[in-house]
């Protein structure tokens, strides 16, 4: 996955970190034009069983979780993301779609605790995607920052709840994300932004976990990066197998992460360190 390239990529000169002064604010698009100079190499993800695996979630976390997700007052509407967006033209088809749905279930679409649900379930489904109308250059353009810094950052237990792309049910579980810089830094509540805008779209976990990975290099061309994410799927808890306590647990480890030992060791112990 490659995100799309800034406009204007404007030659500039980066402030001497020597000299005293202060940072200077990348861009986005600055970042991306320097990529092709400062890209690690990196292969395939690694396997987690070099390292201790991360705190399981209980059946109990689990259900409060899906409870935070779908809790909202009866009659209070969902609220969607802020501006215009092409898909938010499409809500009739799919409040009229849901009231289909509701038919060929056998429910009267028209009895009183029915007869908003179709548009309430259709602002929902556009809320759980709405990773769809966010870019990382919006989240990212002014949070790229110039410093001489080489040693690991990590952000763990970033709260994540996604829609299983081939039941339309969610997973719902914690990421973990680290990584070296290499000449600069993003701004921590933007890893946390670039995991919500993936998880926000109908997913599958590999996918997800290797996107997040890809976003942050792109970004800021680190020295590596790895990303954890450890979940409980809907579709194994409520259907199928209905395993209550299977958790799914996938890696992506680029540049160093997968290339030394000594550094994946380093970032799941600090991970799985309580």
């Amino acid at each position: 996955m490659t995100l799309p390239n800034g406009n204007g990529h404007d030659a500039q000169t980066d402030s001497d970190p020597s000299s005293g002064m202060p940072a200077r604010r990348l861009s986005m698009s600055d970042n991306l034009g320097r990529i092709a100079l400062r890209r690690p190499s990196f292969g395939r993800a690694a396997s987690l069983r070099d390292g201790p695996r991360s705190r399981t979630i209980s059946i109990d976390e689990t259900v409060a979780a899906m409870s935070n997700l779908a809790a909202y007052d009866e009659d209070a509407d969902v609220q969607l993301p802020k501006g215009a967006s092409p898909r938010e033209a499409k809500l009739p088809l799919m409040k009229e779609n849901y009231r289909l749905l509701l038919a060929h279930l056998g429910e009267d679409p028209n009895r009183h605790g029915l007869i908003n649900t179709p548009e309430r379930a259709a602002k929902a489904m556009m809320f759980f995607t709405k990773g769809y109308d966010e870019t990382i250059q919006d989240i990212l353009n002014d949070a790229i920052f110039d410093e001489n810094h080489d040693q690991m950052v990590i952000v763990k237990d970033i709260e994540m709840f996604s829609m299983c792309e081939h039941h339309l049910v969610p997973f719902i579980g914690k990421v973990s994300v680290g990584y070296l810089p290499n000449s600069c830094v993003l701004g921590l509540s933007k890893i946390a932004r670039i995991v919500e805008i993936y998880s926000r779209r109908l997913q599958v976990q590999e996918r997800l976990t290797k996107q997040i990975a890809m976003a942050i290099t792109e970004a800021v061309a680190p020295a590596g990066v790895a990303v954890i994410i450890e979940a409980t799927h809907m579709c194994m808890v409520m259907r199928g197998v209905q395993k209550l306590n299977a958790k799914t647990i996938t890696s992506t480890m680029l540049g160093v992460f997968r290339e030394d030992p000594r550094t994946r060791e380093e970032f799941l112990t600090l991970v799985n360190g309580r």
